[in-house]
């Protein structure tokens, strides 16, 4: 449940999968309003990174719990302990009110203390700070982790690392914008035109990462691997053959 039959060298690739291979930026394309509303300069690019990645972390560990204890298969059955059969009693048609209540109560305590602490920020992220709420990454990644059934600790890194690379995909785009702002762009192209563009030739880039399968325990097999070629010639249709 907490650890499962993962290795550290496992949680390691978790780490790596989540940020690069899987980066939800750049493989899934989510989270992508605030991305391309907050990427024009690298200091506010990096406090709304380090929003999401803390306010990700915090709400999928929460999450996980909200799922293993209440809203999850025979999450209920720990009442038994005062007494109470709730075996059979299933919440799962609350989850995701759940999940976005968790999420939406961190955004509103990370928005309190941020307009605090730094005020500057604060002004800078505008309107996009609360939306973080109802960022689709944020609420993509605890339904992923939960869809996959990770144990406790695995779980912990998917949505760190999930953070760290939406956080990674905003910070190197916003450092682009910066130079591209004073560089001689096709007018037709500048601004959100010459940003998708570099977005897509990113996402290209992040490509080089797959294959990289450290996440895996050594007892359970590959997601998407053959471990025998297949024979090609065997399909061929024998009309074909005969040619």
């Amino acid at each position: 449940m907490w650890m499962g039959n993962y290795e550290p060298i496992n949680l390691f690739g978790m780490l790596i999968q989540a940020t690069f291979i899987e980066n939800f930026l750049l493989a899934n394309f989510l989270g992508m309003c605030t991305y391309l509303a907050c990427s024009t300069k690298l200091k506010t690019a990096n406090g709304l990174g380090v929003a999401v990645v803390f306010v990700l972390t915090v709400a999928g560990v929460l999450n996980w719990l909200v799922h293993a204890f209440i809203t999850g298969e025979n999450a209920l059955s720990w009442m038994s302990v005062f007494g109470i059969n709730a075996k059979g009693v299933n919440l799962n048609f609350l989850e995701f009110l759940l999940f976005i209540s968790v999420i939406a109560a961190f955004v509103q305590i990370l928005e309190i203390v941020i307009e605090r602490f730094s005020p500057a920020l604060y002004l800078s992220l505008g309107l996009y700070l609360p939306l973080i709420a109802v960022n689709c990454a944020i609420l993509g990644a605890c339904l992923f982790a939960v869809t996959r059934d990770y144990p406790f600790v695995p779980n912990f890194f998917y949505v760190l690392g999930s953070g760290l690379g939406w956080w990674l995909a905003i910070a190197l785009m916003a450092a682009i914008r910066e130079k591209l702002a004073v560089a001689n762009v096709i007018p037709a192209l500048r601004g959100m035109g010459i940003t998708f563009i570099m977005t897509g030739l990113m996402s290209m880039a992040f490509q080089g990462f797959v294959g990289i399968r450290l996440a895996n325990p050594s007892g359970n097999p590959p997601e998407v691997f053959h471990d025998e070629p297949v024979a090609i010639v065997e399909t061929i249709p024998e009309t074909v053959k005969s040619i």
